[in-house]
């Protein structure tokens, strides 16, 4: 399959008349719409401050809490009537904090968001109250929601274990009613968590609110609770003489391993600028978005920048998965009983009804590998959830991230633009992310992390014959190898086995003089590793053969650690004659099982990596016994299960080893042999 940046995909999406951005007025559904931009407008009572703050300008909680409404049926919240009778509260907030200068609000409540543990994000929101500019109150509400649920989940844990993933199970717990009052975890639950409720966490970072149709009273009013908690949670510490934890931030290490694209200069982000203008991936309602999140990146706001572009990728996403599914009516928001359209489910090989998501087939390979490594993977950054879960830190968050997140995020803006951009689009300057987005492979599926795991392991036990050793005539035979013929009998094994493999690797890898040396070599990984293979979606039993692989690969990596740490502890202290006999007996074993050990290592890592080119043919098309394959796997792993212990420090049973080692490769050649020969009749 072709990955150019392509006309067949403008075609698929103009066929299915993905001009709608422009008629689109809104992406909330009739009843959302009602209650977010309406419903707590209705009461027209106007609140004097002074009701829900004390004296000493603390919140009054039992002014409060008097306006959240309860069912007769079951006394669960009515949120209908609640949302109206706070709705002139928020109001009432939002004025108060509007007759504030930055300096008195400092004063009066800096204190109060300590416990948030970002107490600069809350005084930045305040920044934001003061301004008529309503994408910078929909960022800051974002900002908010998640740094104020980090905190709840810190709360959580000084009476509970495991804190819920969910919003709306962390604010259901009986952990945090017991902390605050349910009384206050109600009116907490009537902004966010709950989709009966207004809901404002999700439907801003899923990107089905646009700027307008966010109230800034409720921004207000999150802020102005989120001070009374911090109240309320002083007092609960002082009487249980408890301490809050803060539990540490992600960091993401290896940023290299996340570099896809080139850096953006002011010229590409000059370009995506007036793209983004003409883009039919872009909803019209949400361009104040797009714009804002380009600018924060010119402004280095890296954290500001991805948590703005994030749902508006989601939204654009939604748009095409709707289109190219035919379900226009997923386009809004659901209602309570259903289910969002998001990126979990836009995600998917298959729709609910059990048809073939199309969305795959229009994005391609390459930018669902992309959207699956940085969303979704267990091992990947999984930016979205864990920016909108609070565990990154803004004020630190990675350049090299956001440089990803808006790069993949302008080549959408091309691939979805009409024929009047062609210049843009074919700009020298973009061309080079064109070309890196259809390139693009999975870095953190499963397969490509044993990928990595193979060629790191195969660098360790590179270092061996760079070990410092005694002289050769030093060097003590090992039981049962003691003569020729039964160490060229094991040679001869690993041989044999690598004539048989020879037709699945390159032609020029092979030299007649030396076959081991000259195929069991990280030159010939490297360039195995780097076939592409396809990771999305697959399935189970291929996963399942992947864990084992990961696990084989661990062991040796490890085995190769405690060689190249006890073979040095030992050179040394052979040079300090500081080994008593039995020790120098063994350390001499040690260096020659080594020599023997090593290309069965290698041969294992050569064994994974073929595995890996052709493990979903092999699973899906093979008769060969799948669940004896299994055991044939595990068998591997026990015995590199037994290499660790038997190489450790500790240990140090190197005629077990060898033993043990001979064993194994009786076994390798026999299941090869069937293996190999099946494949070939399969094919």
């Amino acid at each position: 399959m072709s990955y150019e940046p392509c006309r067949f995909l403008n075609f698929f999406f103009f066929k299915y008349q993905m001009a709608l951005p422009d008629s689109i007025t809104t992406c909330l559904s009739q009843p959302v719409h009602y209650v977010i931009c309406k419903l707590g407008f209705e009461k027209k009572d106007t609140y004097n401050i002074d009701t829900i703050l004390s004296g000493n300008r603390e919140v009054c909680w039992p002014a409060v809490t008097e306006h959240v409404c309860y069912l007769e049926s079951d006394q669960s919240v009515d949120y209908i009537k609640s949302i109206r009778s706070l709705g002139p509260v928020c109001e009432s907030v939002n004025l108060y904090f509007k007759s504030l200068t930055k300096e008195q609000f400092v004063i009066q409540y800096a204190s109060w968001f300590h416990w948030t543990n970002c107490t600069e994000v809350f005084l930045e929101v305040f920044d934001v109250l003061q301004s008529t500019q309503a994408t910078e109150v929909a960022l800051g509400l974002m900002k908010l929601t998640s740094c104020l649920e980090r905190a709840l989940g810190d709360v959580y844990l000084l009476k509970g274990d495991d804190c819920p993933f969910l919003l709306r199970d962390l604010l259901a717990s009986e952990q945090l009613a017991d902390v605050f009052g349910q009384a206050v975890m109600n009116v907490l639950r009537v902004f966010i968590g709950s989709p009966h409720g207004l809901n404002l966490r999700n439907v801003l970072w899923h990107g089905f609110a646009s700027p307008q149709e966010i109230p800034a009273k409720y921004c207000a009013m999150l802020l102005f609770l989120t001070a009374g908690l911090g109240q309320l949670l002083q007092t609960y510490l002082l009487q249980t003489k408890g301490v809050l934890v803060h539990r540490p931030y992600v960091i993401f290490i290896s940023l290299e391993e996340l570099d896809a694209f080139p850096d953006l200069n002011s010229e590409i982000l000059a370009i995506a600028e007036e793209l983004v203008k003409h883009s039919s991936f872009v909803l019209k309602i949400m361009l104040p978005f797009w714009i804002a999140a380009l600018t924060a990146f010119k402004q280095s706001r890296y954290a500001d920048s991805v948590i703005l572009l994030l749902p508006q990728l989601e939204a654009g996403l939604r748009l095409l998965f709707t289109t190219t599914n035919k379900c226009p009516n997923r386009l809004l928001t659901a209602e309570s009983s259903a289910l969002y359209t998001t990126f979990d489910e836009m995600l998917k090989k298959h729709l609910d009804n059990e048809e073939v998501n199309q969305l795959p087939v229009v994005l391609e390979e390459p930018a669902m590998d992309f959207l699956w490594d940085f969303l979704n993977h267990q091992e990947g950054p999984r930016i979205r959830d864990r920016l909108s879960h609070g565990e990154i830190n803004l004020e630190t968050f990675p350049r090299e991230i956001a440089n990803q997140i808006v790069g993949f995020a302008i080549t959408f803006l091309c691939r979805f633009s009409d024929e009047d951009m062609f210049s843009l689009k074919e700009h020298m300057v973009i061309k080079p992310l064109m070309n890196c987005a259809s390139c693009y492979q999975s870095r953190f599926h499963p397969v490509s992390r044993l990928k990595k795991q193979v060629l790191e392991c195969m660098k360790s036990i590179h270092l061996w014959p760079e070990l410092a050793t005694v002289p050769e005539e030093q060097e003590q035979k090992i039981k049962g190898l003691e003569g020729n013929t039964e160490a060229n009998t094991l040679i001869l094994m690993i041989s044999e086995i690598l004539s048989q493999l020879q037709r699945y690797m390159p032609q020029d890898c092979c030299s007649s003089d030396d076959p081991i040396n000259s195929i069991l070599t990280e030159r010939l990984l490297v360039e195995l590793c780097g076939t592409r293979v396809c990771t999305l979606y697959s399935p189970r039993p291929v996963l399942e053969v992947v864990v084992i692989l990961r696990k084989i690969s661990a062991q040796c990596h490890q085995v190769s650690q405690q060689v190249i740490a006890g073979a040095g502890l030992r050179h040394t202290q052979w040079l300090n004659k500081t080994l008593r006999s039995r020790q120098r007996h063994n350390y001499r074993r040690m260096l020659s099982s080594i020599k023997f050990l090593s290309p069965v290592l290698r041969l294992i890592l050569l064994l994974i990596t073929l595995e890996l080119v052709s493990v979903h043919s092999v699973c899906k098309k093979n008769p060969f016994d799948y669940q004896q394959y299994l055991k044939f796997l595990k068998s591997v792993l026990q015995y590199t299960e037994n290499l660790v212990t038997y190489t450790s420090p500790d240990k140090n049973k190197w005629d077990e080893t060898m033993e043990l080692t001979k064993k194994t490769l009786i076994n390798i050649k026999k299941i090869t042999d069937r293996k190999l020969m099946l494949m070939h009749l399969a094919t």
